[in-house]
């Protein structure tokens, strides 16, 4: 399939207009409406309907392939753009809230470094497409399990830390002065569903065998201190790394006793470092 027609196809179904689409990509009415006669053809079969525009099954189908598709070429032509202009100097780290830990902060060199907060799912396509040289991404697992990340580009990565995971609390909870919590305790509590900020409720779900742990609230936000704002306004509760929850105002942090999971941050990159970029990694390493 011909990835300018495909872009074109995922474009109108996106905005589920063709005049739109249109303007986005900057072609005329005639040349969207073409591209997919020209694709439908292609496949064989109707992929969108006209009035109103949505995508028919087959078009549903192929949306489902669409985007990893161009993801993959978008990576592939970074990757070689990567080698062959890499500076010597100047960093674009992505990173996921919670992964910004001390210890990297601490890395960081002195100048010349962009740092992007994103969403979770965000980061490893971040990296794979090369609007940035690192990723930072974090998540619940296994002590020394790596990390279940989406297959999104051929990616490097290797662990940087792991920390205890703690459930964070209003200081006033009836459990606040526990020495250690266990997860499935908490399964029918009020949760804050924070997925790019907080371990995210699936997570949690998983390590209790698929149960609980519906979300209160949603925050879909980025900034930590929000969330444990949101805790101690009595919301919800949430899991964070613990030096991520310690000393937040009106929380108090409860290590997470069972089941035996921690707080893993991996580093992911693509291709061969050189500069800054490697010179952190190394320093991550």
């Amino acid at each position: 399939m011909d990835p300018h027609l495909l872009r074109t196809f995922v474009a109108v179904a996106r905005l589920a207009s063709f005049s739109e689409a249109a303007r986005e990509l900057g072609y005329t009415q005639s040349a969207v409406s073409q591209h997919i006669a020209a694709l439908e053809q292609d496949l064989g079969a109707p992929l969108l309907t006209r009035r109103p525009v949505t995508p028919t099954t087959a078009g549903e189908r192929l949306l489902e392939h669409a985007t990893p598709l161009l993801l993959r070429l978008d990576a592939a032509r970074a990757d070689v753009t990567r080698l062959a202009t890499a500076p010597a100097y100047g960093l674009t780290l992505a990173a996921s809230p919670t992964a910004l830990g001390a210890r990297v902060l601490a890395a960081l060199p002195p100048v010349g470094v962009t740092v992007r907060v994103l969403a979770r799912a965000d980061v490893p396509a971040a990296v794979a497409t090369g609007t940035a040289d690192l990723g930072l991404v974090d998540g619940l697992a296994a002590p020394s399990d790596p990390l279940r990340l989406p297959d999104v580009a051929p990616l490097t990565t290797y662990g940087v830390s792991e920390e205890p995971a703690g459930v964070v609390l209003p200081a006033s909870h009836p459990l606040a002065q526990r020495p250690g919590l266990h997860l499935g305790d908490l399964a029918d509590a009020r949760w804050i569903d924070a997925p790019d900020t907080g371990l995210p409720l699936a997570h949690l779900r998983a390590a209790n065998g698929g149960h609980g742990f519906r979300g209160a609230l949603r925050y879909d936000g980025t900034d930590v201190r929000t969330l444990t704002s949101l805790v101690a306004a009595g919301h919800g509760l949430a899991l964070l790394p613990v030096s991520a929850g310690a000393g937040a105002p009106g929380t108090v942090t409860v290590t997470l006793a069972g089941p035996r999971v921690v707080h893993r941050v991996e580093c992911v990159y693509a291709g061969v470092l050189s500069g800054a970029a490697e010179e952190l990694a190394g320093a991550l390493g």
